[in-house]
């Protein structure tokens, strides 16, 4: 194969031209190198796609995966840098085993995104003990510290109960201690480094108006909403509008199966890249059944998206 540079050396003009402008040549040259190296580079940027170790669920239930068999699905049977946790994996929060998860992550280089912390709302309610739930935020906001991960959800709570309806939203009372204690979090969280917040699947978050007027409240720059797609209240020509005004605020997401399957999963995705989130795009698994084939379909087809916008 005859190369630019071997033509040149055999050419006697070729020689006369690099003996006259030999600046110029090295200029081109570096700057075409420049370029190849920064596609290279970007070619290499790893998608930021990871799914939620919830998805898994049903094989956690029948005694068929531990967080660690997690970490090595992310890793090599999806090809994941990420492994996006749920709470429901961790069978302690003692430092020992923490110190044995940091190590699995380390050695598997994986980043966390996200730890879901179910069972730690903000807002006690019935026969909740404040005092465990305040000490349990708390332990995660330890471990995230330590796994250096990018974003904690606690639900705000309370459960609603009977006759209570989510878009009847929180009492006075309830949401003043709900907003103190989430600019606790938001400080401590904002000085290590990641962020805290509410998600939008359950109790008054899933309605926009209170969720809005909670991210006002709270108005810190350690605080954000995890959005699970599809989860506000209204219909789904509703829950389009509602992502797009949520996306400013969005600092991590829950993709769930029949947002994957959606023929405008590309338009959806697009509000958050049109907000220029920073965060990662987590698929979310419910059914409990086949969920290494039905999770490898939709990290597929959001990996689709974000190739597509690479």
């Amino acid at each position: 194969m005859t190369t630019r540079r071997n033509f040149f050396r055999k050419s006697i003009i070729g020689a006369a031209a690099m003996a006259a402008a030999p600046a110029i040549n090295v200029a081109a040259t570096t700057t075409a190198a420049t370029a190849a190296t920064t596609a290279n580079k970007k070619a290499r940027q790893p998608l930021r796609i990871s799914t939620l170790s919830y998805s898994f669920h049903g094989l956690v239930g029948a005694g068929m995966m531990d967080i660690f068999h997690f970490f090595e699905s992310c890793r090599y049977r999806y090809g994941l840098d990420t492994a996006d946790l749920w709470n429901g994996m961790f069978t302690s929060t003692d430092q020992a085993f923490t110190d044995n998860v940091h190590l699995a992550l380390k050695e598997r280089q994986l980043i966390v995104p996200n730890i879901a912390v179910d069972g730690a709302h903000i807002m006690p309610s019935g026969k909740d003990d404040p005092q465990q739930l305040r000490s349990m935020q708390d332990r995660y906001m330890q471990i995230a510290r330590q796994l250096k991960v990018g974003f904690v959800r606690f639900d705000a709570g309370p459960y609603m109960p009977e006759g209570r309806q989510e878009a009847d939203g929180w009492t006075t009372q309830e949401f003043d201690y709900i907003v103190k204690r989430y600019k606790e979090l938001a400080a401590f969280a904002y000085d290590n480094g990641f962020r805290v917040g509410a998600e939008n699947h359950w109790g008054p978050e899933r309605c926009w108006t209170h969720m809005e007027k909670l991210i006002k409240a709270v108005d810190h720059p350690g605080f954000g909403i995890c959005m699970h797609f599809g989860g506000w209240l209204g219909t789904k020509e509703e829950n389009r509008a509602l992502e797009k005004a949520a996306a400013p605020y969005v600092a991590h997401t829950h993709i769930p199966w029949d947002c994957c399957e959606d023929p405008a999963l590309l338009q959806r995705l697009k509000v958050l890249k049109d907000a220029n989130y920073p965060g990662y795009y987590s698929v979310e698994h419910h059914s409990g059944k086949d969920e290494y084939k039905q999770v490898g379909i939709q990290l597929e087809k959001v990996k689709a998206v974000l190739a597509g916008w690479e």
